[in-house]
């Protein structure tokens, strides 16, 4: 593909929590199909999929990580690594204190 014949940007389109909420129960608690539903509401089926995959999982009518326990490991990581930079500015920081003392 030349430089000229590039394809377009798409962009990526957000739902609200409401919006999703009521998509997934129209497939879980309604009995719907996806595939109709996501038709719909002109959404993806394999997103409306996602959506009602993790729904059921946070229901615990499926095994899998519930959406809580996903924001907390993320929650956890961000939380790792301002640890160790700190850790590591402590370091850089000894190691100065210590040259500069020996002097």
């Amino acid at each position: 593909m030349s430089v000229t014949e590039q394809e377009p940007v798409r962009s990526r389109r957000s739902f609200t929590d409401e919006f999703k909420r009521d998509a997934v129960a129209l497939v879980i608690d309604e009995g719907r199909r996806v595939i109709d539903v996501a038709r719909g509401l002109g959404v993806g089926e394999g997103t409306l999929g996602n959506w009602v995959r993790q729904a059921r999982v946070d229901r615990g009518e499926r095994a899998g990580v519930t959406t809580s326990e996903k924001s907390e490991v993320a929650e956890l990581r961000r939380e790792n690594a301002r640890l160790r930079m700190e850790r590591d500015l402590l370091k850089r920081a000894t190691a100065f204190w210590v040259k500069e003392s020996g002097q």
